[in-house]
């Protein structure tokens, strides 16, 4: 056999025993999981005579989440002290065997006592309108995924407050959100799953009819372990203000459910500057109403100094971004925010997005802090996340690898686990560097085809599709590029003689009948998985909350090179006379072309590492790639990133002696008129300083060769500035900031 056999069980032979009544309920849920498996629903017993499994609830374990499993003769004894534990010790059991034709073989040692590194495991599963897949799901829909999420040691799962009017309802949502909240929480108490609320402030509440709403929606919830109020990301009250009605809201929840504890967020409103400051200075007095600080996306500070700040009778608790790819606190590859323009305008925001690795870095760097963390999520796009990340909150050093094959074994049962795993960690090198230039992609696909053909039975598994979903992406992704970069070098020449007709023909061939093949399956693929488990990959058909939840139909055809620019500009020069079109397509087909002495650079095409500078502080990643817009007026892909900061760095080198140069940046407009301290220095000379951008406009560039919402300016630097041909450029506005996406350097033309 390719794997490891510990023990091997004939799968018809497994007889389950319960040391009592109170056991049962676990012996059902882990004979049903035997059923799905083999077929056949293993009998159920009191005694241990004779038996595969045996549950025994022991109330001297010292915590719900801890389990012991032991081996006597053939029994496989799972010992916890609640139902929770006894779920947590037969998933073990199921994670580690490997079904094949009427057989079970496990395939390690799971003997021992298991014990979680974390407090907290859990994810944010809230039933309104924009997750992409949550809004579609009934009860028991609800119920299979808690036991999925507790198969890898989930203890919380987290909904969203809502409102007793009954009013928040799209067209898939089969209950009121109110009723579904009250269900949810009785769902969850049945196997002992604690539950958190996510219930944010609302700013046009008073708050005596905050206090009210919470009152009776609280009392109206079976379970309520943590109540979860963020300070902002919504809501924009004011931190003293905030904490104030935290300790009402507190005094209400522990009068309902005495258990329960209270967690606010350091999640900072924009329109306080201060609002960290206050937060933290609120809580030197240490009330007793808080009892946990959680660290989430727009942070009032980085993790280390959150920590610092706040007294250590408050453990922290980390609300980690899983689920989205862009625009958020952790995009792909987010220690360098360097995601190929490609991918990101055609992939966007929630595509499936498996990133076990990195999800191990973020994990490494944030675990010494907290004592957990509950995610966020918008659909199951993210189900590998979720599952990676529950196991390292168990254990810091699981391997990945071993994780992945768990969760082959565990959802995809009797097929090849390794190639899946071993598929699933390559497809997060998938989305490393240009995708022209990636053979993981060619390699990924393969291996989901082949599993697809090798295993039919995979085509009903949503897990697996899903997977197979975005292999088929990523290689429709590289098809196109590839597709398109020899066309434009082929124009681009035809430019440079001035041949406008080869030009736009070169751009104007079709595509091949397998890459209309593969487009037209996404479509399929996409029924198929709205079927199986009501994902919505796109907005007409499926019902997404809008293109950018996670509606991958309606972005994967967007552009994912400089075809459909050059294309849109040609024609818009076909009418010019011939002395104009032929200076216009040359200066087009020169756009970013520079001489050897001179700079030109673009986020989106070269990233910030290639800047020889380490950018101060956290900025932002503003994606234009993937926006609605960029299909009627098509960017280059040199704009489709810009950079959301205070300031910028960069240091360049190779400048000619004795030369002045201009420098010309590409901004995001409108810019702030407001903002009076925009400054620019080159090597800490200014050479600009007043109102945000500034500098000299150059209308007929604009015009021609951005788009509308972005505007350029130019700054002279004098021969003075350089220090033997090298600058270090720095970009500040420290109030209200400022976006660029590209820039250039070149020699002043003398006048």
């Amino acid at each position: 056999m390719a794997f490891d056999v510990f023990d091997t069980i004939r799968a018809n032979d497994i007889i389950i025993g319960v040391a009592a009544q109170d056991c049962l309920s676990a012996a059902e849920l882990f004979a049903k999981e035997i059923r799905a498996r083999t077929g056949s629903l293993p009998p159920i017993c009191m005694g241990n005579e004779g038996c595969t499994a045996f549950f025994i609830l022991d109330h001297n374990i010292s915590d719900k989440d801890t389990f012991i499993i032991t081996k006597s003769g053939v029994s496989y004894i799972f010992r916890a002290k609640t139902i929770r534990g006894l779920i947590f010790a037969y998933s073990l059991f199921l994670r580690k065997s490997t079904f094949r034709k009427g057989n079970l073989y496990l395939c390690d040692d799971i003997c021992g006592i298991h014990k979680p590194q974390k407090k907290i495991r859990g994810h944010q599963v809230g039933y309104r309108t924009t997750p992409n897949t949550y809004d579609a799901w009934d009860y028991d829909q609800y119920f299979r995924y808690y036991l999925d999420m507790m198969a890898f040691g989930t203890n919380t799962c987290e909904h969203n407050g809502t409102k007793p009017d009954k009013n928040f309802r799209n067209e898939l949502m089969k209950y009121e959100q109110y009723d579904f909240l009250v269900e949810a929480s009785r769902l969850a108490d049945t196997v002992d799953l604690d539950v958190s609320l996510w219930h944010a402030n609302d700013d046009k509440e008073t708050e005596a009819d905050a206090l009210a709403l919470r009152r009776s929606l609280y009392a109206a919830i079976p379970r309520l372990d943590y109540l979860f109020v963020p300070g902002g990301d919504p809501g924009e009250m004011e931190a003293s203000a905030f904490v104030e009605r935290c300790k009402k809201i507190s005094n209400l929840l522990k009068a309902l459910h005495p258990d329960a504890q209270f967690h606010p967020s350091a999640q900072a409103p924009h329109s306080y500057p201060d609002w960290g400051k206050v937060f933290t200075d609120c809580l030197k007095d240490e009330p007793d109403e808080i009892d946990m600080v959680i660290m989430g996306p727009n942070h009032a500070y980085p993790i280390h100094e959150l920590r610092a700040k706040i007294s250590e009778k408050y453990p922290m608790r980390f609300y980690p971004d899983i689920t989205h790819n862009l625009r958020c606190e952790y995009p792909v590859n987010f220690l360098h925010d360097d995601w190929h323009f490609a991918l990101a305008s055609t992939l966007s925001r929630e595509s499936v997005n498996p990133r076990p690795a990195e999800l191990r870095k973020l994990h490494r760097i944030f675990a010494p802090y907290t004592v957990g963390g509950v995610s966020y999520s918008e659909g199951v796009h993210d189900d590998v996340n979720k599952m990676i990340w529950s196991a390292l909150e168990w254990d810091e050093n699981a391997d990945l690898r071993e994780i992945l094959l768990d969760y082959a074994r565990f959802f995809m049962y009797g097929t090849d686990e390794e190639k899946i795993a071993d598929g699933i960690l390559m497809m997060e090198r998938s989305w490393q560097g240009d995708p022209a230039e990636n053979p993981c992609i060619d390699v990924v696909y393969t291996i989901f085809c082949e599993l697809k053909a090798d295993f039919p039975q995979l085509s009903e598994n949503w897990r697996f599709m899903l997977l197979y979903f975005r292999a088929c992406c990523d290689k429709l992704v590289k098809m196109r590029r590839s597709f398109d970069i020899p066309m434009i070098k082929n124009s681009i020449r035809a430019m440079k003689r001035g041949d406008y007709n080869k030009a736009v023909e070169s751009l104007s061939s079709g595509y091949s009948t397998k890459y209309v093949s593969l487009r037209n399956e996404l479509n399929d693929i996409a029924k198929k998985l709205f079927d199986l488990i009501g994902i919505q990959l796109d907005v007409e058909h499926y019902f997404a909350d809008s293109w950018e939840r996670g509606a991958t139909l309606d972005t994967i055809d967007n552009n994912v090179s400089d075809r459909a620019y050059l294309l849109q500009k040609l024609r818009m020069a076909k009418d010019l006379f011939p002395d104009q079109r032929e200076k216009f397509i040359l200066e087009l087909a020169n756009r970013n072309v520079v001489d050897d002495d001179e700079i030109y650079f673009s986020v989106a095409l070269h990233g910030l590492d290639s800047l020889g500078a380490t950018q101060n502080g956290e900025f932002y990643m503003d994606i234009q790639g993937d926006r609605p817009y960029t299909r009627k007026t098509a960017l280059p892909m040199s704009m489709t990133k810009v950079y959301d900061h205070f300031t910028f760095s960069a240091k360049f080198g190779g400048f000619k002696a004795d030369t002045d140069y201009i420098l010309t940046i590409v901004y995001k407009s409108p810019g702030n008129e407001d903002a009076q301290l925009h400054k620019i220095t080159a090597n800490h000379v200014t050479i600009y300083e007043g109102p945000q951008f500034g500098g000299t406009k150059d209308e007929e560039f604009d015009k021609n060769f951005l788009v509308e919402g972005f505007e350029s300016a130019s700054y002279e630097i004098g021969k003075d500035a350089f220090i033997n041909g090298t600058l270090e450029l720095n970009i500040s506005e420290p109030l209200s900031g400022f976006k660029l996406c590209e820039l250039w350097i070149k020699k002043k033309i003398a006048e």
